[in-house]
């Protein structure tokens, strides 16, 4: 089947086809759910409703709020009807599970075939820590393995640089060197292990040494599998780590791309996170609006490059947060899928099913959670991954509840997975897919979502596309000014947050918190030292010098960066190698 051609036909009537960032499609005519005579039908005896049943209710039994929204800031309505969706059509706007547009599951079964991934990120101290917590989640049932770095490894310093004193192991694993990464998946089998790393002005380095790591295990590199970040534009604009201007990183995105499609076609080259633009402040409208524009963006400098667009797009993957508000989190992820199937076909034209699939890990919102009464933290992970795993996922991280204190114990990230393993086994909702799709506050959410978010990416567009909006401070004016009105109504009261402004108590809550051994950051410093005085410098030099004079051509740098890590350079020589070259990013101040 054509899938292209079957999405354009599908497309009907939906409000998503006067956007111009899809091109025109060809469309034709299909029955709508509901005729005229229906929704008149239905709307008079709403009348009557209020009239007779409603207004006495109200009179004796008023409301508990005035207005009712979701966090976004969207009005929640009474209730929701037939006549909320008088241009719904089935087959256009919901179709099938595995056919487009997507919005019931990307797959014909979903989870009655085959679970999510459970997949929670890890990573601290030292690579000898993170393995032992590596082993200890795979033992437990985890089924990926996720990597957290710590800060001087994903900005390019190593663990022994001045710049990275305090630093090192704090937030994630140190990876300086080939050693370092040795350790860290020593006796875990890579040929049969899937690994995200959460990594994006390193990556390349980062890929370098798992593709050798691999290559030790004899896995060839055609067969390794696993997903790198690679997502420069989000760094700009919420997170912070990155390294070089806008366009040299643009370049070493595409560089990871085409340097996988030809030599690790089963790897994910990006992973488009809008979840460090969530935990910012950014609503659910502005996540996947901005994350999908990004994703336009990457696409764009691909197809640029010479990729064929049915070659690179299938191993694109993407990366949400799942907040609090229960529907408004399940229509995000149903409305990003459907758009962005019908951005692949209709602004790229592409036809393989694979190219139009919008695959995506959640990780339920750290933002959320609180150091007060921290095991309440326990429930708001629970609803959010109920609402990743009624989304649509295909992984998932679960945060474990100390996560506002400090890293997380063991007993916290075992509660987490059996969190997720609760759901999966116990609640039946991986039982039938897609199950509370039809509702009609779902699909007027989904459809409200989908039609505010193609609106941002108008914009985006008409403006240049995403790098040139993150420069002009677009993205990051939306999301502050979002931030903000977040926080007035939890200062005002007129957000709840359980434990902050409602159901306070004065005493703290005990909670074992996981300790990082101070003695980890001068044994890894040791470790570095070592390995540097015992390598052949010669050959050191002599790559990372072939890597300078590629990066002031145009050729691909991954194979230069590879033979660099074969060297025994690390991270932070590498980086600074490609900062002599490059120059570094300085962000401007926006107004």
């Amino acid at each position: 089947m054509n899938f292209s051609t079957h999405i354009n036909a599908n497309h009907a009537k939906s409000r998503a086809t006067k956007y111009k960032f899809l091109l025109p499609l060809d469309c034709i005519d299909v029955d709508i759910m509901f005729s005229k005579r229906k929704l008149a039908s239905i709307t008079r005896e709403m009348g009557r409703w209020k009239r007779e049943t409603l207004t006495p209710s109200l009179e004796r039994f008023p409301e508990r709020e005035k207005e009712f929204a979701t966090p976004s800031g969207r009005p929640i309505k009474r209730l929701y009807t037939p006549p909320d969706m008088s241009v719904f059509d089935y087959l256009g706007d919901l179709g099938f599970p595995g056919e487009p547009p997507f919005t019931r599951g990307l797959y014909p079964t979903q989870s009655r075939g085959r679970l999510w991934t459970m997949r929670q990120y890890s990573g601290y101290a030292s690579a000898e820590e993170t393995n032992r917590r590596f082993k200890f989640l795979l033992e437990h049932g985890q089924t990926g393995l996720s990597v957290a770095f710590d800060l001087p490894t994903q900005i390019g310093y190593d663990s022994d640089s001045p710049k990275a004193e305090g630093e090192v192991g704090r937030v994630g694993v140190p990876v300086s060197s080939l050693e370092d990464f040795e350790i860290l998946f020593k006796g875990i089998p890579l040929g049969s292990v899937s690994t995200s790393m959460t990594i994006n002005a390193t990556t390349p380095q980062i890929l370098a040494m798992y593709l050798k790591i691999a290559e030790a295990q004899k896995v060839p590199t055609a067969d390794v599998r696993g997903t790198v970040q690679n997502d420069i534009l989000k760094e700009y604009v919420a997170r912070g780590t990155y390294i070089y201007p806008p366009a040299p990183s643009m370049r070493l995105v595409v560089d990871i791309i085409e340097f996988c499609l030809k030599n690790a076609p089963r790897f994910n080259t990006i992973s488009v996170s809008g979840y460090h633009m969530r935990e910012a402040g950014a609503t659910a409208v502005q996540e996947i609006a901005f994350t999908i524009a990004n994703g336009i963006e990457y696409v764009k400098a691909a197809v640029e490059r010479g990729l064929p667009v049915d070659d690179f797009a299938p191993r694109i993957s993407f990366f949400f947060g799942c907040h609090n508000d229960f529907f408004e989190e399940i229509a995000k992820f149903r409305a990003a899928r459907r758009m962005w199937a019908r951005i692949m076909s209709g602004r790229f034209g592409a036809k393989r099913r694979r190219s139009l699939l919008m695959r995506y890990h959640v990780q339920t919102d750290g933002v959320t959670l609180t150091s007060q009464q921290p095991y309440n933290n326990i429930i708001r992970v629970t609803i959010q991954a109920l609402a990743a795993v009624l989304g649509g996922c295909q992984s998932l991280h679960t945060n474990s509840f100390d996560e506002a204190i400090g890293l997380p114990s063991e007993v916290a990230v075992e509660t987490a997975l059996r969190t997720q393993q609760i759901i999966a086994h116990e609640s039946g909702v991986a039982n039938t897919i897609d199950p509370i799709g039809g509702s009609y506050l779902l699909e007027y959410l989904t459809d409200e979502i989908e039609e505010e978010a193609s609106s941002y990416i108008e914009k985006i567009i008409a403006m240049g596309g995403s790098a040139s909006a993150i420069e002009r401070g677009f993205y990051q004016r939306e999301i502050a000014e979002s931030a903000y009105r977040q926080q007035k109504e939890v200062e005002g009261g007129t957000r709840i947050i359980v434990g902050i402004n409602k159901y306070v108590r004065k005493e703290k809550v005990p909670v074992k918190l996981l300790r990082v051994d101070p003695v980890a950051e001068k044994r890894q410093i040791e470790r570095l030292r070592t390995f540097k005085r015992m390598r052949d410098m010669w050959k050191v030099d002599h790559a990372l010098e072939k890597l300078r004079r590629a990066a002031e051509g145009e050729t691909n740098l991954m194979p230069f960066i590879l033979e660099s890590v074969g060297a025994r350079a690390t991270t932070g020589e590498i980086s600074d190698t490609l900062r002599g070259v490059f120059g570094e990013f300085r962000a401007t101040t926006i107004i």
